[in-house]
């Protein structure tokens, strides 16, 4: 009963999530071409001393390469990154923690991409390792999961030229928790209305936008912005909070309220991540 009443909520908030963005973003969504994205964020939780070696081979040598056939790609595959403190928001600390982020290109290609890998022979074959681990060795202890759809503000992941190229590069990972549907709704119309641009503008190197459909959490947003090294980031955000377009939607009483609570990670890509 209760897995339905789950369901039963979660595909309410989905259903008024897509009409609030039809409404609400029309402009941003004429701004840009190309069908919004749908992410899926995955993170494996390991319990501190485990064993994330099976995962990552997996991830590295079947996953990635099997997803990629699906056409989900580049796919990026994130450790959390050891620093002093964090630069804005509220960090969550968990070195146990391994976070993947898929692309997909249709909600079709999300759903049926379980059916696809485990019908794929060179997936089973390669991972077939990690894919047989016995019960008292698992891979991981738990993962959670969220479906997500991309802001047509930016309808598709983005890398910087440091990214594609596979250059010295830090993520910063950033989710944005509001108390009511509507208020989630309009922070992501605030970010369809300027904000995105503005992070552009000023070096954030923003890599997706995701509006959370499913997972648990709801309602929240989820984003990623990256730069060369963690002083960049720190003088691009400096420089995010001067600028007049940023200051004039954050005043702006159509916008207020929208946020309840701020959760970021700083993440660093593994050897294999293709973000």
């Amino acid at each position: 009963m209760k897995r339905r009443q789950f369901i039963k909520n979660s595909m309410a908030v989905s259903t008024m999530a897509a009409v609030g963005l039809k409404s609400l973003s029309a402009s941003a969504a004429e701004r840009k071409a190309g069908n919004q994205e749908y992410y899926e964020l995955r993170a494996y939780h390991s319990k501190s001393g485990g064993n994330r070696a099976p995962l990552e081979s997996y991830l590295e040598k079947a996953a990635i390469p099997a997803l990629n056939r699906l056409g989900a790609k580049p796919i990026g595959v994130f450790t959390q990154q050891e620093r002093a403190g964090a630069a804005s928001g509220t960090e969550i600390r968990d070195s146990n923690t391994l976070f993947l982020l898929i692309p997909y290109p249709t909600l079709d290609s999300f759903a049926t991409a379980a059916a696809r890998l485990s019908a794929d022979e060179e997936h089973n074959k390669s991972g077939s390792e990690y894919l047989h681990l016995p019960k008292d060795t698992p891979g991981f202890d738990r993962i959670d999961s969220w479906l997500m759809l991309a802001f047509s503000g930016m309808p598709r992941l983005e890398q910087p030229p440091y990214s594609r190229e596979k250059k010295s590069r830090i993520f910063e990972l950033r989710t944005y928790e509001s108390h009511s549907e509507i208020k989630a709704i309009k922070k992501v119309a605030m970010f369809n209305s300027g904000e995105i641009e503005v992070m552009h503008e000023v070096g954030l190197g923003p890599i997706f936008f995701g509006q959370a459909l499913l997972g648990p959490g709801l309602p929240h947003l989820t984003y990623m912005l990256s730069a060369e090294n963690e002083e960049e980031h720190k003088k691009h955000w400096g420089e995010f909070g001067k600028h007049p377009t940023w200051n004039k939607l954050k005043n702006d009483p159509e916008y207020a309220d929208t946020v309840s609570k701020i959760k970021n990670w700083f993440l660093m890509p593994t050897a294999y991540s293709q973000i």
